[in-house]
């Protein structure tokens, strides 16, 4: 059965950091798109960054610029932030496929999701 289990998310204070983890079991292979994702309250989800399969292209989503870093490695994907602000506050998911979907919401499966708050 395809899972995938976010970790890593927290209180922390406007100009810190978070390094958030999602472990992937179930998929045939190492090879899939796979992303970050994030919705704060009342808003639309939104990508953060995005890896496609084989790696071959990674999409970061302007408000990460310069301040996210997305890595995977075999079975895990990472997302290192830094310089948190209040507005970064949300619930980030992570999300996989077979196919490469980039910076869009159709991916096939799902985490539960790790809350991220950065206080005013």
């Amino acid at each position: 059965q395809l899972q995938l289990v976010e970790s890593g998310g927290g209180l922390v204070q406007p100009g810190g950091s978070l390094k958030l983890s999602c472990v992937v079991s179930g998929f045939a292979s190492d090879d899939y798109a796979i992303g970050w994702f994030r919705q704060a309250p009342g808003k639309d989800r939104e990508a953060v960054s995005c890896i496609g399969r084989g790696g071959v292209s990674t999409y970061y989503a302007n408000h990460a610029k310069g301040r996210f870093t997305v890595l995977k490695d075999r079975r895990t994907l990472y997302l290192d932030m830094n310089s948190l602000q209040p507005e970064d506050t949300a619930t980030y998911y992570c999300a996989a496929d077979e196919m490469n979907l980039g910076p869009t919401d159709e991916y096939s499966y799902w985490g539960q999701g790790t809350q991220v708050t950065v206080p005013v």
